[in-house]
Formats: structure tokens, sequence, C-alpha cells
């Protein structure tokens, strides 16, 4: 637009003043329209990629293909359409599937509207109260092992449909299961047929982006399906195929039964547990699909209520919760989209897809689609991350490990919630660096503290404490004024240890973390007025100065001069 209304302005440099406006209306016209095939185009590539990925979700989730048709279909038209993030796109999503279905099992498809619907109420409620950024606060560790943590059991779980088998059950046992999947394979033909389209897709999802030429701009899951629906056409091949029903007989309304299932903690734990991993998997995606393009940053607040907004209407309908996903949204911004039509128009043509064209999704093997999702769990997974986050941290390194692993041994609530403590403990022990430095003279045990004191430091400085105590001096100094932060524990301690070592007969001066504490000392010490610095020992206000014990030494010590810094 900008260069048509500069050619405009150059036209009326040459020619008379109607020329000129002639010229410019015409010429912003061309770049609308170029804008607007740009933007149209661009949804058809995210539709390419989306249906086989809202299908493939659907049934990884143990719910009907239509569902995740439906849930795709909200992400575009209601979440595309609120002015959240502007390219990136919202569906069913990998990340969620095995909790879906894990869901599903427990309590049925028919409780899963009611939790998705809570699940976006409170999204929005949490966008409202502006605590959209709040996610952003969740240690990367957490993140990228909360993530592989999903990814690693979605590799296994969909290995076995790859193969027209069904999963045993839990991560576990999914794992233990594949060397009699593998035999299983090797006896059955049509086992090896589905295997071997699963492992197809599997590769051409790899490889399929360096094909050179138009041909490699074509989505891989687009081509994988494809092939799977010509090969699955061929004679004496038996291999799964997609079942799919009328789109609007697929919607389940929740009734009063599902809503009275709320007095279950079951389904309470599951609604939390949907919208702390919908939300976080959402506003992570944003941030990535910001560092992805130079346009309008996301506002995270409204984000987030957009994607309340889709849940909602998704638990309305009884379909899969609602999540931003990388694939679609990278997908959308390669394609050169630059405004939110995109993304919006993408959920039409999934409606239009499949209102008009249902018998073209029975065609498509079980197979592929399980392929296109193990190849998602890989990406999930991410295992070059892990080498990389040990070269750069290893305490985070830890944290990604235990967040992974937690997840896949118990559930992704539980995963998170213990990476997210391991998190908080490293930070919290990062944060605590108490330096103590001891040495004694001739009648003085100091003691000298700098640093973070607190409560996990507390052994470090009762030994410090205990060790000036039985050093058998008559005067112990203790000098606090390097710490930066005392916390109550601490301040406890060192209280109590001078009151009781008072209380012995010895000599306690402390020296208190404080404003201009420094000079006040050396002012009291150096004029040796024992009134002057019994009176300086009174905190003033707003500061705590320091305490310092003006009762005479005993013994031979008392002809000693005062002790000076």
């Amino acid at each position: 637009m900008s260069g048509a209304h500069a050619r405009g302005r150059s036209g009326a440099a040459r020619t008379a003043g109607a020329k000129a406006k002639a010229g410019t209306k015409a010429s912003g016209s061309a770049g609308a329209k170029a804008d607007l095939g740009t933007e149209i185009a661009a949804s058809f590539v995210v539709f390419l990629v989306a249906l086989p990925l809202c299908i493939g979700v659907a049934v990884a989730s143990g719910v009907p293909a239509e569902l995740g048709i439906i849930s795709g279909v909200i992400g575009g038209l209601v979440v595309g359409a609120i002015r959240g993030s502007t390219l990136q796109v919202s569906g069913p999503a990998a990340g969620l599937a095995a909790l879906v279905a894990e869901t599903v099992a427990e309590h049925g498809v028919a409780a899963l509207g009611v939790i998705v619907l809570l699940s976006g109420i409170l999204q929005i409620v949490l966008g409202v109260v502006r605590l959209g950024r709040m996610f952003q606060a969740i240690s990367l560790a957490v993140v990228q092992g909360m993530l592989a943590g999903i990814g690693l059991p979605l590799m296994f779980s969909q290995a076995y449909p790859a193969a027209d088998a069904k999963a045993p059950g839990t991560p576990i046992e999914n794992m233990a299961g594949i060397p009699g999947l593998f035999t299983r394979i090797l006896i059955d033909r049509q086992t090896m047929i589905a295997a071997l389209l699963g492992a197809a897709t599997v590769v051409l999802s790899f490889v399929w982006k360096k094909v050179p030429g138009p041909a490699g701009k074509i989505p891989a899951a687009l081509v994988a399906v494809a092939v799977g629906i010509g090969v699955a056409a061929l004679p004496g091949v038996d291999v799964k195929t997609l079942q799919v029903g009328d789109l609007l007989a697929s919607v389940q309304v929740p009734g009063a039964e599902q809503f009275a299932g709320l007095a279950d903690a079951a389904i309470i734990t599951s609604v939390i547990t949907f919208t702390v991993i919908a939300s976080a998997e959402s506003l992570f995606t944003a941030a990535a699909v910001d560092r992805m393009h130079s346009g309008p940053r996301t506002r995270y607040n409204t984000e987030l209520i957009a994607q309340g907004a889709g849940n909602t209407i998704a638990g309305i309908l009884g379909a899969l919760p609602i999540t931003a996903v990388v694939a679609r949204s990278s997908a959308n911004v390669q394609a050169g989209a630059k405004t939110r039509l995109s993304r919006t128009l993408h959920g039409l043509w999934l409606l239009a897809f499949a209102m008009l064209l249902p018998q073209v999704l029975a065609l498509i093997p079980i197979s592929v689609l399980a392929g296109v999702l193990v190849h998602s769990g890989w990406k999930l997974f991410a295992p070059e991350e892990f080498p990389k986050m040990w070269r750069q941290d290893r305490g985070e390194f830890a944290v990604m490990t235990l967040t992974t692993l937690v997840i896949v041994a118990t559930a992704l609530l539980e995963g998170v919630l213990v990476g997210l403590a391991a998190g908080i403990v490293l930070a919290a022990l990062r944060m605590s660096q108490t330096v103590i430095k001891q040495h004694l003279e001739e009648d003085t045990a100091k003691v000298v503290m700098a640093g973070n004191a607190t409560f996990l430091r507390l052994p470090k400085v009762i030994e410090a404490l205990e060790t000036a105590a039985a050093s058998g001096k008559p005067r112990i100094r203790l000098d606090l004024t390097g710490v930066t932060h005392l916390d109550h524990a601490c301040r406890n301690q060192v209280e109590e240890f001078t009151a009781q070592q008072r209380g012995n007969g010895l000599r306690v001066e402390l020296l208190m973390p404080g404003p201009a504490k420094h000079e006040a000392v050396l002012e009291a010490t150096a004029t040796t007025d024992v009134t002057a610095t019994a009176e300086m020992s009174v905190p003033g206000p707003g500061a705590e100065w320091f305490y310092l014990d003006t009762r005479p030494l005993p013994g031979d010590y008392a002809e000693r001069p005062p002790l000076v810094g």
C-alpha cells in the first residue's frame, strides 16, 4: 500500500492532479487485492496442515474424529477472530491428547464437555484479571520438561495405531509392550503394511521439507495422507481407515447429569489441569510465534481470553480442548500471512470440507494419522534439548529431566507440579548464597557473613556460630553488615545465640544489616565512649544498626584496648 501511494504522489508531480488521484486509487486497490490473496493462500496452507492434525488428535484422544474437526473450526472462527495474537493458530493440540484420552477413559466423553467448558471460563477470568503474563514466569526447564513429558508418551502410544493395534494403556505399559508389537508386525501381513505406512509417514514428515522446488512447500502431512489413501485403495490391502460420521450429530451439549459430576474432586482436578496446561501451552506458543515474525506482538491477557472463549464454546458443543499450536502457527507465518484473516478463514475451510466432503475423510488410513502424531511427539520431546541444557546449566537440566520422568511415570499435572517445585528450590538455593568467614584474634572470635542468609543456609550459619562459641575467646563479634537479605529464621537464630552467649558471660558484639552502619560502628568504637556506644546501639527510625555488648571484659582482657573494625 505504501508503495502504491508513493507511486501516486510521484505521478502527481509529473501529471495533472486528477490523473494522479486516479493512479493512486488504482494502485492502492491492486495492493489490497494482493494482500487479500496472500491471506487466502495462507489460510489454505494452514487448513491443509490442520486437517490431518485435527483428526489425528481426536483419534489419539479416544473421541470421534468429528470432535477434532469441530475444535479446529472453533479455533479458527472464534479464537482466530479475537484480537489477541495476530498469526497464532489454535485448534486441538497433540500435547493434550494423552490427558484427554485419560480423562475420557475415566469419566466418559460426555463429561469432557463440562471439563472443557469450565476450563474456558477459568481462562477468561484469568485473562480479565490480567494474569496472562503470569505463565511466562515458569522456568524454561519446566516448560521443556513438560513438552518432553508430553511428547515421549505420545510417540509410544501412537506406535500402536500406526500398526493398526491398540495401545496397552499407561505410558510405562506402552513402552514395555513395544517388543511384542514388533513381533506382531513381523508375523501379520496387514499389520506390517499398516506399520510401513506409519513409518513412511514419519520419514516423510522429517524429510519432505528438504525437497527442492514448489513441491517442498506442500505440507508433509498432506502428502502422507495422499500416499496413504493411494496405498489403502490397492487390491489386497486391508488397513483400518478413519470412521467419520455426521458433524452436527456428534455435538453433545452437556446436560444436568454432566454438571452434577462437578461434585467429584477428580473432575475439578481435571478442570484445573486443563486450564493450566492449555493456558501455558498457548502462551508459550505465542512467545515462540512472536519470534518468527516482526508484526504486532501478542496481547497475552487478550489472547488468554480468546483461548477461554474458544474452550467455552468447545465445551458447550462437547468438543476437544483448544490451544495454540506451533505447527499450524509456523505454517501460517511461513505462508506470508500478516493479519488474523488467514487463521480465521482456515476454520471456515475445515467446516466446509467436513460438511461437503466427509467421504474423503473416510479414505484416510489410521496408521498415517498415527505417523503424523509420532512426528509431532518427537518434536515435542526434542531430544537435542537435553544435551544442550546439560552444557548450559546442569541444575536446570536436572529440573528438566525430573519433570519429564515424573510426567511419564505418573501424569501431566503431577509432573508439572514436581517440576515447578524443583525449579523453585533450585532458584532458592542459588539465591541463598551466604558467604561466612571466620578468624580468631587475641581475644576475639570473628564471624563475618555476606550475601543472602535464608533458612536454606541455616545449618551453615549455626555451624559458624557454634565454632565461634567453642573457640574459648571472651569476645565474639558477629558482623552481618554485608548481608543483603536476612530472613526470620536466620535472624532469630543469630539473636538467640547472642542472648545465650551473653547469658554465659561472654561479650558478644552483633552488627546487623542496615543503612550507614559501618560509619556508625567506626565512630562509636573510635571514641571508646561506652555511653555513646550504648546510645548508638538503639536503632534509629526506619533502620536497625547494631547491638554492642558494653560490659567490661573479664579477667586479663580488661586492660586491653577496645576492638575496632
